[in-house]
């Protein structure tokens, strides 16, 4: 690259703004979307078939993603049962005691954060019931005081 190469540099809001689909999509003035130039029931047409196409697309997509997974499964089976692959079955055995001994230990106490929450939560319905309670009988005396009034 030598010192007497120019380049033009290329103002992308500009260029945006000569592209055709730009502004027949979003307006030259800025002005709205082309959505808003269509009645309402060409609006809800268009999300419509939109939404169906959508939701088509995430199910076609859904079912793909769901074989492959299941299909991944199905061939870690046949080469379990192949020779291909070899599962320590004493191994998993004794992390899964591990695992439960782990769990064992630790679930005579909930962790510190579940209890705080816990008190909060605790605390916060008590208030709420006493609070409920309370208005309750200011109602009460306030009816009963009234009807006595009347007589």
């Amino acid at each position: 690259m030598t010192d007497t190469e120019t380049f033009d540099v290329l103002e992308l809001a500009e260029h945006v703004k000569k592209q055709r689909w730009w502004n027949k999509m979003f307006g030259k003035n800025t002005s709205g979307p082309a959505a808003e130039k269509y009645s309402v029931a060409t609006q809800l047409a268009i999300g419509g078939v939109s939404g169906w196409c959508a939701g088509y697309l995430f199910q076609k997509v859904g079912k793909l993603a769901a074989s492959a997974v299941g299909g991944g499964f199905f061939l870690l089976q046949i080469a379990h049962h192949t020779g291909y692959i070899k599962v320590d079955w004493k191994r998993v055995e004794q992390d899964v005691n591990k695992a439960k001994k782990q769990l064992k230990m630790n679930s005579d106490k909930p962790p510190k954060e579940v209890r705080t929450k816990f008190n909060e939560v605790r605390k916060y319905c008590w208030n709420l019931y006493l609070g409920a309670y309370l208005l309750k009988l200011l109602i009460i005396y306030v009816l009963m005081s009234s009807v006595m009034i009347s007589f």
